[in-house]
């Protein structure tokens, strides 16, 4: 037989018990040990935010607590577990094993400006992580091995490894210096022509999906050619030397509005940017990271781009930003010939619409994680990023977010009008 995939590069989405366990373990892990990484970059063993900081929707503490939370909320007290996705309205709870927690850990009821304080010691965090962790394994060996009797211990590790992403985002914003290295620059490839071809998005049948991944929209896609890689730094420069930031021309009317308002002159955690001369020649980048000033290489892909910049970019350049299903059909089919992804999240073209028989999740409703009110107003993305778990690494990973957030380690890649 086969050896089993690791865990941390296992299909989460269609895998077993077994296998999920390990996964689990996992994520905790790595869970627990970026905690214990924060508490060292922001020099305080509590997750407290030091002065100055900017405030913080989910401080690091109580999103911490909030992962536990969510599993124990969706597995060792939802009786209707075993129905999967289909479950409908939750109904009664079973108790927690905090008696409080609902009060500190549901994002419905404890309001951002409440979570630094309601949320407990890290020593009774920690020890709540784990004691969920134990139910939570120990409920998985009596699942039912299908779909639905998975579907919330799959659901509750992707929960864990997104949020733990936006624990490593968050420290980037807040200037806390984890010390995580960059991606890897890599050679730049020449655009790839791509045929025409009929393309169906979504339609995974079996296995895991977000709800914004159900249902199945099927389209005839002419030829096209695409970037091999997202625009890099190099590449950006080029726009920005050639006053990009300053003509209103290269801008949608919201996006121009957007960066009135921001008062941007270049990307967000850019300190200097320009195309440089000599030994600096093909762009100079220097970027705040995780606190430090760092010159980026100019063959890296460009980040922290709000859609705006990545649409102004894209018609400075006389291109377009790819469409989602452009995007999948060279992930999926051209990797052989240079297609590459997965160093930075990447803008699409298009708004965030639900694919013909999409289904809703009971779970995600009135949290940051439903699409529903995202629908027509949120921009697609697609890929990952070198922040990612590489279980959620998924090229039919679908995310969303408003095209003003450039939070994240997102970036962009264009076509040929």
């Amino acid at each position: 037989m086969p050896a089993a995939a690791p865990p941390d590069t296992a299909d989460f989405r269609h895998a077993g018990p077994d296998p999920l366990s390990l996964a689990l373990i996992d994520a905790r892990n790595r869970t627990l040990q970026l905690l214990s990484r924060l508490a060292e970059a922001m020099g305080s063993p509590e997750l407290q935010p030091p002065p100055g900081a900017d405030a913080c929707a989910m401080p690091p503490r109580w999103l911490a607590g909030h992962i536990g939370w969510f599993a124990e909320r969706w597995i060792a007290r939802h009786p209707q577990r075993a129905r999967g996705g289909a479950a409908g309205t939750p109904g009664p709870r079973l108790a927690s094993l905090d008696a409080g927690a609902d009060e500190v850990w549901d994002p419905s009821l404890c309001p951002p400006a409440r979570r630094e304080a309601a949320a407990p010691a890290m020593a009774a965090t920690r020890a709540y992580l784990l004691e969920v962790l134990e139910g939570t394994l120990d409920l998985l060996e009596r699942a039912e091995p299908s779909d639905d009797g998975l579907y919330f211990f799959r659901l509750a590790l992707a929960h864990e490894e997104r949020r733990a992403e936006e624990l490593i985002v968050l420290a980037q914003s807040q200037g806390w210096p984890l010390g995580l290295p960059p991606a890897e620059p890599a050679a730049v490839r020449p655009p790839l022509r791509m045929p025409a071809t009929r393309w169906t998005l979504g339609g995974a049948g079996s296995g895991f999906c977000f709800a914004q991944e159900t249902g199945a929209e099927t389209q005839d896609v002419p030829e096209f050619e695409i970037d091999a890689q997202p625009v890099t730094w190099q590449q950006f420069c080029e726009f920005v030397d050639d006053g990009g930031y300053d003509r209103e021309s290269l801008w949608l009317p919201e996006g121009w509005q957007w960066l009135q308002a921001e008062g941007r002159r270049a990307p967000r955690h850019v300190a200097q940017i320009g195309l440089g001369h000599g030994a600096r020649a093909g762009g100079s980048v220097l970027q705040q990271r995780f606190g430090q000033t760092v010159r980026v290489a100019g063959t890296a892909a460009a980040c922290h781009l709000a859609w705006w910049e990545a649409q102004a970019w894209a018609r400075w350049a006389g291109r377009r930003l790819a469409t989602e299903i452009e995007w999948e059909i060279a992930a999926e089919t051209a990797s052989l010939r240079g297609f590459r992804w997965g160093t930075v999240h990447e803008w699409t073209a298009g708004r965030l619409h639900a694919w013909p028989g999409w289904q809703p999740e009971v779970w995600s409703a009135g949290t940051d994680l439903d699409p529903v009110p995202a629908f027509g107003q949120a921009r697609v993305r697609r890929g990952a990023s070198h922040a990612t778990s590489p279980r959620q690494r998924q090229v039919r990973a679908r995310g969303f977010a408003l095209p003003g957030d450039d939070a994240a380690f997102v970036g962009f890649r264009t076509c040929a009008l």
